[in-house]
């Protein structure tokens, strides 16, 4: 049963391994999960998922295995000996509660008096402690409490013991071929991490006060050391305006998920390619530029740099002086990218276009080929791939 399990868990594109595999086993074994699908659940996808980007492939394949079964139960049987079953059950009940059910008669009267009345009520009977019904106390029925009871019938409790919580899906934007949102931005970024200590010393170094009081006869020598930030310097570069307006929201969400991650970032605008200046305020952008050449000046071959666009226009545009659409420029775009690679060590493009309609030719083509081949699309996946380019 959990073998088909794990192979649906397989074809869904989970990478889980036979390892994994073999301690969902191993955890099962020792009661870590028993008669509860929602437990099952949790535990499986503990052992077998790795990765929260996995989270809703786990999650339909999941529902579609075991589609239609309520709980364990059901899941079990005919696969475990009914006496087996008995055994565990009682095992599982305290002496308060084995005590409850024995006011009954114990195990087997209860069961004997469930059938009887089954026989006997006629009509839909709500609340009281005798009949089968909703809301009561009676040991039989749904939505009621009984501590030696059973449930009948319903489709949810009030307890939440048989939520299908698989159904939910809530981590289906954490998938690794959907667009970025702000959380999933975070979490690949944090890839492109350097960290170092720099600064004021005003945080305690636990390991070295040890060390360093032991070494002194037991007499407290505190030691600090200055906080640990990410030293990695990012420039990042966003094309604005006309096909880029459709991906407004999701560039606005990589440049707030950069400005949280990155202490040392700098950020500049340009329309469709970059030529011999670029601007960081869209509404003056006429007015105040900074010159391409100033940045290439200023900043050190170290910062990571990264351009967001659809890289989608006239080929012009990028291969001929007055290409741009707004100004003429004495040089084609495609030299001012020359020089940005040359100069920087790592450069990479994020495209909000998804890679399957990028194509060969045509300006993007030519995009590809000025920044090696290093552009990615704007999926977690894509930009997990381009903050590993750039860590290289």
């Amino acid at each position: 049963m959990l073998i088909d399990f794990f192979l649906e868990v397989r074809r869904a594109r989970v990478p889980a391994s036979l390892r994994e595999f073999l301690d969902l086993q191993n955890a099962l074994r020792h009661h870590l999960a028993f008669a509860d699908m929602e437990d099952f659940y949790h535990l499986a996808r503990l052992c077998l998922v790795k990765d929260e980007r996995h989270f809703d492939k786990f999650d339909r394949a999941f529902g579609a295995y075991f589609e239609g079964i309520e709980n364990l139960d059901q899941l079990l049987e005919g696969l475990i000996p009914d006496d087996w079953l008995r055994a565990e059950f009682e095992r599982q009940l305290s002496d308060e509660e084995k005590a409850k059910i024995e006011s009954l008669g114990g195990l087997e009267e209860l069961i004997e008096t469930f059938k009887k009345r089954m026989e006997e009520q006629k009509e839909r009977h709500q609340g009281g402690n005798k009949w089968i019904g909703t809301g009561g106390t009676s040991p039989f029925g749904a939505n009621g409490y009984n501590p030696e009871g059973f449930r009948i019938g319903q489709d949810k409790g009030r307890h939440g013991r048989a939520a299908k919580v698989w159904e939910k899906r809530g981590y289906r934007d954490l998938d690794d071929s959907v667009t970025l949102g702000i959380r999933n931005i975070k979490v690949a970024l944090r890839r492109l991490r350097k960290f170092a200590r720099q600064g004021a010393a005003d945080q305690l170094d636990l390991d070295d006060t040890i060390s360093s009081t032991a070494r002194n006869a037991g007499y407290l020598d505190l030691k600090m050391v200055p906080e640990r930030h990410n030293a990695v310097k990012v420039l990042l570069f966003f094309d604005v305006g006309g096909s880029m307006d459709p991906h407004v929201r999701v560039c606005e969400e990589l440049f707030s998920a950069c400005r949280a991650e990155f202490k040392h970032m700098e950020y500049f605008y340009f329309h469709n390619f970059v030529y011999e200046s670029v601007w960081k305020d869209n509404i003056r952008r006429m007015n105040e530029t900074m010159s391409t050449w100033d940045i290439l000046h200023k900043y050190t071959p170290d910062y990571k740099v990264i351009f967001v666009g659809d890289a989608t226009m006239a080929p012009y545009e990028v291969t001929h002086a007055g290409g741009s659409i707004e100004h003429w420029n004495q040089e084609p775009g495609a030299v001012w990218m020359e020089r940005i690679t040359d100069h920087f060590d790592k450069v990479a493009w994020l495209n909000p276009i998804p890679r399957e309609h990028w194509g060969p030719g045509g300006s993007l083509g030519v995009t590809r080929q000025l920044v090696e081949d290093r552009m990615f699309p704007m999926s977690i996946e894509g930009l997990e791939q381009a903050m590993k380019e750039l860590t290289k």
